[in-house]
């Protein structure tokens, strides 16, 4: 949005009479858009989203599980097919981060099932197709998993899965900064899933290094990503999905 607002500018510049104006948007998108690159904004806009539940903790094998549920659910990120890679690299990180969670997740929970929800919005091979092949392929029995490959967005994950799980205990997996926003659309129709947040991207104590004090391009995806949440979070409410 940082550089549209600039390419307005530009041709506001150039190709009207509207110079002040112009310049004006090229200074706005450009001193934005360097902000947004720096940690001690992107981190200030994401660390409220991420840190709004606790990582789920299990214990030991020998112990048991401390909330014993009937469902795993993992929700679909992204991935890019191309059948000469493997799946692990067709899957995009966020995606490959939640399934791991929530095989860890589903190994201690004896008699559990995961549940891989998500479609494919821009890609013809549904993401929970994806997820569920990488599961079998490092060791999870295929009985065990449930694929929903119908969703295209949060909401519709939400409303299918709740048909799957009904009125059971799961636990839900999904990336930290996604997780508040799944946990209010999972709420509103009436389901109280066990957060279990992952891929958190703000590390406690997190030591200075040079490049903290410059413009970075992974604070400013950050930046993007706690814009998009936020976003998708207004959305939500406005359509009276939360």
């Amino acid at each position: 949005m940082c550089l549209e607002i600039s390419f307005i500018g530009l041709f506001l510049l150039y190709f009207t009479r509207r110079e002040r104006l112009g310049k004006a948007f090229i200074s706005i998108g450009l001193v934005t858009l360097t902000l947004l690159s720096y940690g001690f904004i992107s981190d200030r806009l994401l660390r409220p989203l991420e840190n709004r539940y606790e990582p789920y903790v299990t214990e030991s094998a020998a112990d048991g599980p401390k909330y014993p549920v009937r469902f795993v659910v993992v929700l679909g990120g992204g991935h890019t097919s191309d059948p000469k890679l493997p799946m692990t690299s067709q899957i995009d990180d966020s995606s490959l981060v939640r399934l791991a969670e929530g095989i860890r997740i589903y190994r201690k929970q004896p008699g559990s099932k995961l549940v891989l929800s998500g479609g494919g919005v821009f890609d013809p091979v549904p993401n929970a197709r994806v997820m569920a092949g990488i599961a079998r392929e490092i060791g999870v029995d295929g009985g065990d998993i449930i694929v929903e490959s119908r969703p295209k967005d949060t909401h519709d994950e939400a409303c299918i899965i709740k048909s799957i799980v009904g009125s059971a205990s799961f636990v839900l997996v999904t990336s930290a900064s996604h997780m508040p926003r799944a946990m209010a659309l999972f709420k509103k129709l009436g389901m109280n899933p066990i957060p279990a947040p992952t891929r958190h991207r703000i590390k406690s104590n997190q030591a200075l290094s040079p490049g903290s004090f410059f413009p970075q391009t992974d604070d400013l995806h950050k930046s993007e990503t706690a814009i998009h949440e936020y976003l998708g979070i207004a959305w939500a409410k406005l359509s009276g999905q939360i």
